[in-house]
């Protein structure tokens, strides 16, 4: 379907490890959500010269997409990003294009865009981003945003005016990997950016596992679609893995799921039975020994040492304002725990302290507040944060521009104003 937007609408192109969300300034959703992904007949050549395609064939003999994933077979496949950051640039270049060209369906030299990227991106994938986009696509202006600062920006959807704020920790996790972002009046604590090893594909692979260790009648070609129809229509988080476990062992008819499917091959029915992991799926940010034995630290515990790493005099506006973002924080539930076990961990900490120091009760330090915020915008909230702020008239005057970037080359991309609130 075609997408329609006025000369005067920003193009906001989200892309992330799994996904890319691209879409106008203004509206609430992206217009398209496709896979990062490019399959092309590579013959091995390095793609710093941009060749690598059989028998002369032309460089627009590949596919994006879906269409990748379908042709996978016939065709060599390639992710470009792999946790947030760019590692092929000419495969970004052609899936950039066919953003452009294919589905959003608009010239670029007509619209000013908004990139976005993760904590700690260096300058010099900045400048190479400028490079494409003035070079290669010849865009009038453009911006790139940190991902955190525009999901805290897609959180105001709640907020009062007066209570919208760029200082709060982001929790972002998607597809491929899970940061924890402190960030204060708009700018991101480096210092302090915590990382996370587990995200939505470890999730639809422990699924993957559990059904085939069960034995489970899941065609080996159906296996990860399956595990990821499981994941997001099943799967929660629980408030106590033992009563959980407690709750179907005492009534498994109550809480044991079927699921049917159809072979994709033969097209013939057959049921899943959907069991633990409705909620161990889930369980592994709180209890992470469950999946892997490399990393063990649950969420609660990173966030919390994350903040303590930040300036004394931000703790308790990063602990009041912990935003959710990305589709692996969308389980039902996920916020409550979330909130529940930081503010467990917080106030045990405070006990100790008090009780090391000697501290008189009536010399009791103020209750730090913990609030986990969850809104319905939270799995698209980086495109969401974006479409809101490339909607504002502060958008262009803070954009990066052709005219500034002939005359000061790609290193004019290094870095961006911060918005203001004040919108």
């Amino acid at each position: 379907m075609a997408s329609w937007a006025s000369d005067s609408q920003a193009a906001v192109i989200d892309c992330g490890t799994g996904f890319i969300k691209m879409g106008w300034s203004g509206n609430q959703v992206p217009t398209h959500i496709v896979p990062t992904a490019i399959a092309a007949l590579d013959d091995g050549v390095s793609e710093i010269s941009g060749r690598g395609l059989k028998d002369g064939i032309s460089d627009l003999d590949f596919f994006t997409g879906y269409e990748a994933i379908t042709n996978s077979k016939s065709y060599s496949i390639n992710y470009p990003i792999r946790h947030g950051l760019i590692e092929s640039w000419s495969n970004m270049e052609r899936i950039w294009s066919r953003c452009f060209f294919d589905y959003m369906r608009c010239d670029p030299e007509d619209h000013f865009v908004l990139l976005t990227e993760p904590p700690l991106n260096s300058p010099e994938n900045r400048e190479y981003t400028a490079e494409v986009m003035f070079e290669t696509f010849n865009v009038p202006g453009m911006y790139i945003a940190v991902q955190a600062i525009l999901a805290l920006a897609a959180s105001w959807t709640r907020k009062a005016a007066e209570d919208r704020t760029l200082t709060g920790t982001v929790i972002d996790s998607g597809d491929g990997v899970t940061h924890v972002i402190p960030v204060a009046d708009g700018y991101v604590i480096g210092g302090a950016i915590k990382h996370i090893p587990l995200a939505g594909r470890d999730i639809t692979a422990f699924v993957q596992r559990q059904l085939r260790e069960r034995g489970e009648p899941v065609p080996p070609e159906d296996s990860l679609e399956v595990a990821k129809k499981i994941k997001e229509e099943f799967c929660y988080v629980g408030q106590d893995m033992v009563k959980e476990f407690t709750k179907y062992d005492a009534d498994p008819g109550r809480y044991l799921r079927k699921a049917m499917f159809r072979n994709s091959r033969t097209r013939a029915p057959y049921s899943v039975e959907v069991g633990y992991e409705q909620f161990l799926a889930a369980e592994m940010f709180f209890n992470p020994e469950i999946y892997s034995s490399d990393f063990t630290k649950p969420l609660s515990q990173v966030v919390d040492e994350s903040i303590l790493q930040c300036p004394i005099d931000t703790r308790r506006g990063l602990y009041k304002n912990i935003v959710l973002s990305g589709g692996s924080t969308t389980f039902r539930n996920f916020h409550k725990r979330l909130q529940q076990d930081l503010s467990d961990r917080v106030s045990a900490r405070v006990e100790a302290n008090m009780a090391k120091l000697k501290v008189r009760p009536t010399a009791k330090p103020t209750d730090i507040k913990v609030k986990v915020v969850s809104h319905e915008m939270q799995r698209y909230a980086v495109w969401f944060g974006g479409s809101m702020l490339a909607s504002t008239p502060e958008f262009n005057r803070v954009c990066i521009t052709k005219a500034q970037y002939n005359e000061e080359g790609p290193r004019c991309a290094r870095s961006s104003a911060v918005f203001a609130t004040s919108f």
